[in-house]
């Protein structure tokens, strides 16, 4: 590996994925070496099968280091919001006078807030990862995104403090017993949704919503950080089962036919009561009004929660903020977004995905943003991480 590159384990709730890049010209991602491999998955905070999981790593790490050669000295994994939890602080630090406002003042004010955080005893059987900031403001009542070189006789932020499952953390750990790693954690939902969403955006109050495969995460955020985020054990497979359950086809027939669902179509098009489907040697005479009943009742699952998520923080967030939406739990159902946007949330729902070539669809997502914030991430250790502690990322 280059001193500049940076390996990440993306670890979704179908998936995971080994990759090695770097950013490049125009702030762009660069791979270097990639591989993907299927697994059972996670549910309820705990993986199904983790000898499957590691058979999964293993050859991922097998067909990079035949593109890269050179040992992985640092690896960089993502934590899906199942195993995450956060806790949002308000935090002051009082000075003896005015003076400006320095970067150990900054790194001082998310110590305190952890120290605290520990003391209380919530985080147990959990391991701190990370801390961000939604906003400071200084003893004058201002609101300011960075404090450094404000003049100022206090300071206040509002934190997000990110914590991972000591089980996630063996679980992954115990995955290279023979190798000589340096591991980082990073939040996949927080990663997702600084990279996709404009500062200027998140600035106010934002909504995101990670819709993945088993697992979905929805997210409030406020600047930098997060105010609020919650995760359902709900996803595509929810819309794959209702179809398999109710048609009675295979289960592996069940995906391919979401391909041929358009929920925008009039009820009275002329398409007739049923359409053949061939799927591994079978012919299944499948009738199109329950498909479209099946994927609405699955999409349903999905906002089910995401109302009530959505609902519980209404005193924030005006109806006409809209909820960004990622992940690759809606690629390929078509009239999807508009069904859940006016018939379920009742609020403008945007589809997003990196703003790249060849990488800018919604199932990427997670995959961009990992390594762009753990390329930053290595930046930062590199020049400074002796001064920031590690907590200003």
């Amino acid at each position: 590996m280059g001193r500049k590159s940076v390996a990440v384990l993306d670890i979704r709730s179908y998936e995971v994925s080994l990759y090695i890049g770097e950013r490049g010209v125009n702030h762009t991602i660069q791979f270097i070496a990639s591989k993907t491999e299927a697994y059972d998955g996670y549910s309820g905070g705990e993986f199904f099968n983790v000898k499957n999981l590691a058979a999964a790593v293993a050859k991922l790490m097998e067909a990079v280091s035949n593109i890269c050669p050179a040992p992985i000295r640092t690896l960089y994994v993502g934590v899906p919001g199942e195993f995450i939890k956060l806790v949002t602080r308000e935090q002051t630090l009082g000075f003896t006078k005015r003076r400006k406002v320095t970067e150990e003042d900054v790194s001082l004010l998310f110590e305190k807030g952890k120290e605290e955080i520990a003391a209380e005893g919530a985080t147990k059987g959990y391991r701190f990862v990370r801390a961000t900031s939604m906003i400071y403001v200084t003893s004058d009542n201002r609101r300011v995104v960075d404090p450094i070189g404000q003049v100022a006789s206090s300071l206040r932020g509002c934190l997000s403090y990110f914590y991972c499952t000591e089980y996630f953390i063996r679980t992954i750990e115990g995955l290279f017993p023979e190798k000589k790693l340096s591991f980082r954690y990073l939040p996949t939902p927080l990663a997702m949704a600084n990279a996709l969403i404009p500062s200027e955006t998140r600035d106010e109050y934002a909504l995101f919503l990670d819709v993945g495969m088993l697992s979905s995460t929805v997210m409030l955020l406020l600047g930098g950080g997060v105010m609020e985020q919650a995760t359902f054990p709900v996803g595509r497979m929810s819309v794959i089962y209702q179809i398999f359950n109710t048609l009675k086809v295979k289960f592996s027939a069940a995906e391919p036919l979401l391909g041929r669902v358009n929920l925008n179509a009039r009820a009275d098009a002329p398409t007739g009561p049923s359409f053949e489907f061939l799927w591994e040697g079978k012919t299944y005479f499948i009738d199109e009004a329950k498909l479209v009943n099946c994927v609405k009742e699955g999409l349903d699952e999905i906002c089910m929660p995401v109302s009530g998520f959505l609902e519980a923080n209404s005193d924030l967030v005006q109806e006409s903020r809209p909820l960004f939406i990622s992940g690759e739990g809606l690629v390929g159902i078509r009239g999807a977004l508009e069904h859940i946007s006016s018939k379920r949330l009742f609020r403008v729902c945007d589809m997003i995905a990196p703003n790249q070539p060849y990488y800018n669809k919604p199932a990427m997502s997670s995959r961009i943003a990992l390594v762009g914030m753990a390329y930053d991430d290595n930046l930062k250790e590199g020049l400074f991480h002796r001064l920031f502690k590690g907590y200003r990322r």
